[in-house]
């Protein structure tokens, strides 16, 4: 098997030391949150920068400054500085229209439309829908969240529960989705076409989206304890919102949608008797609650940088391919190495275009053929970026509702059936 990555030879020792940060982050967050019984007393910002100081301390064999170096350059990429960026813009518009009361109209009027009880399954579906229209999980929790925190609010629902619902569907929508950048990514390196990797994906994503807005709907009782009152709906309050939605639904760059509603939300706003510098503090006011968002994904990206520049991913690569027999041992790996550079890299596509000619090469060698490869791939990228605490739309998603990144973990059913549908679809469909 001839490729660089695979051939990169590190031995186990230094293989498991690039690794240990990213052990000790999670280490860190995970157990000492389990310990003490609380995912809000351990700040990830804490973990992560133990964490990144220790892959600094272990990256020997050059100066400081050039470890530093290293870590800071993987934290300004291209690629987490636009992140940056739209977790900027996200701050300022969910401030500003939560300050204007654009949200509470929004919420009036939806949940006066649907009983409390399904709109968890309807932020799910919305949030599904949205997702595999426009492409991007980014820009679906940016739309969504801040609607469904009132929603949980209003309802005296669980917080955590409303924005897993977001996350679930946003992942969905983006595994399936025709102008994805995983799906772009996933069927470009294995090459195949895109309807033909859509058809093997639904047969894997549409059971598990199905079972989990089951459990949304049949599993929510003791979630809404209050009783939704009729109120006054003001539209002209829900353009905003409308505006985000229509706007994405068109395809529209995600920066240039978030940028639009703010000037509109501000407008109306003046509209309704806000002072000019009250709207300007809403905005100050959003772009700082950003700032621990930030902190943390410049973190994790200089982790994760410095792992792979230890050679850690390439050691996961090299490890897992070894032992490959047959097509079902095939997929396996595919979906192992993806999930676990996925862990890695904490970036979906990163972790498809890193995987994906290693991928091409063993399911041509085992006779898996192409549009399932691209599935597995696009699939399994889904599943961990769901569930780490440190992916972006998580982050972004928590950040937006005032909660801890983990705090969704309960309620974010629809990865694990996923994962079980995978599987099953490994075990039952040999190619």
């Amino acid at each position: 098997m001839d490729n660089s990555l695979i051939d990169s030879r590190i031995g186990w020792r230094a293989g498991l030391v690039a690794l240990s940060p990213v052990a000790l982050f999670l280490c860190l967050y995970l157990v000492v949150s389990v310990v003490i019984g609380d995912f809000y007393k351990m700040p990830i910002a804490v973990a992560l920068g133990v964490a990144s100081i220790w892959s600094v301390a272990i990256y020997r064999g050059r100066p400081l400054v050039k470890r530093i170096d290293t870590y800071s350059g993987a934290a300004a990429n291209t690629d987490i500085l636009y992140m940056i960026w739209v977790f900027v813009l996200a701050g300022a518009f969910a401030m500003l229209a939560k300050g204007i009361g654009s949200v509470d109209a929004t919420v009036n009027a939806v949940v006066g439309v649907f009983p409390s009880r399904f709109l968890v399954p309807g932020i799910f579906l919305a949030s599904c829908l949205i997702s595999m229209s426009i492409g991007t999980s980014v820009g679906t929790v940016v739309a969504l969240t801040p609607l469904a925190v009132e929603m949980a609010q209003y309802t005296h629902g669980g917080v955590a529960c409303f924005v897993a619902a977001v996350l679930s569907g946003a992942f969905f929508g983006d595994n399936l989705s025709f102008i994805s950048d995983t799906t772009i990514a996933a069927t470009r390196t294995q090459g195949c076409g895109m309807r033909a990797k859509f058809r093997a994906n639904i047969l894997i994503v549409l059971p598990a989206a199905l079972i989990t807005l089951l459990i949304y709907i049949f599993g929510g009782n003791g979630l809404y304890t209050h009783p939704v009152t009729e109120t006054s709906v003001q539209w002209v309050l829900m353009l905003p919102y409308l505006l985000i939605v229509v706007l994405a639904l068109m395809g529209i760059n995600v920066t240039i949608v978030l940028t639009t509603g703010i000037v509109v939300t501000y407008i109306i706003g003046l509209l309704y008797g806000m002072a000019p510098m009250d709207g300007v503090k809403l905005l100050g006011d959003g772009i700082d609650s950003m700032g621990n968002l930030i902190i943390i994904t410049l973190m994790a990206a200089g982790m994760l940088g410095i792992v792979k520049a230890l050679g850690g991913i390439d050691f996961v690569l090299r490890c897992l391919t070894r032992h490959v027999h047959g097509s079902r041992g095939a997929q396996a790996c595919v979906a192992a190495l993806t999930a676990i550079v996925n862990l890695c890299t904490a970036n979906n596509t990163v972790a498809i275009i890193t995987v994906g000619p290693i991928s091409r090469e063993i399911c041509h060698r085992y006779g898996v053929t192409p549009r399932k490869a691209a599935s597995l791939l696009d699939t399994a990228s889904c599943i961990i970026q769901c569930l780490i605490p440190y992916g972006a739309q998580t982050l972004l998603a928590t950040a937006l509702a005032g909660i801890s990144p983990a705090a969704p973990w309960p309620y974010l059913f629809y990865p694990w059936v996923l994962a079980l549908m995978v599987g099953i679809s490994i075990v039952v469909r040999r190619k």
